[in-house]
């Protein structure tokens, strides 16, 4: 279960530890929070697959599967909604992850290595940030929607 879940109008979050039985936690909350946000079901579950494949990198990489906190965010920001994940496990350079060859015979590609390719894939933007205080990703979607006044989704 999650340690601790909030919500506002524009802003969602989530502080759990990163154990594998966190995952289905965290993805139905990026379900609900996504679609709260103003994503339909589609462009949520296509969010939800890169929360799933970044939350399970902090588990096995940052904490060597031994737990540590994690946060996540959602929010909307004009016609996009950003999720942001933060954790203060071992230190991740995306930079040193060589890019997948899609092109080679199956029998020929390493095993793993695809993550960041269907993160930079599923989402629109995908950014990573360290500092002395943790790891931060965020990552955008485009929503092919917009919020008017009264809160009511319209057409772009």
């Amino acid at each position: 279960m999650p340690d601790e879940t909030t919500a506002s109008p524009q802003r969602h979050t989530l502080t759990i530890d990163s154990q594998p039985q966190s995952l289905a936690d965290i993805g139905d909350w990026v379900m609900d929070a996504t679609q709260a946000c103003g994503l339909g079901p589609d462009d949520s579950f296509k969010v939800q697959l890169a929360v799933d494949e970044a939350c399970t990198n902090v588990i096995e990489h940052a904490y060597d599967s031994q737990g540590g906190p994690m946060e996540l965010s959602c929010c909307r920001e004009g016609e996009q909604v950003r999720v942001t994940i933060r954790d203060w496990g071992r230190r991740f350079d995306p930079g040193a992850i060589q890019a997948p060859d899609l092109d080679a015979p199956l029998q020929d590609r390493q095993i793993g290595g695809l993550g960041l390719h269907f993160m930079h894939s599923l989402m629109d933007r995908v950014q990573f940030t360290f500092d002395d205080e943790g790891n931060t990703l965020v990552m955008t979607k485009q929503c092919p929607c917009a919020i008017n006044p009264d809160g009511e989704e319209q057409p772009l």
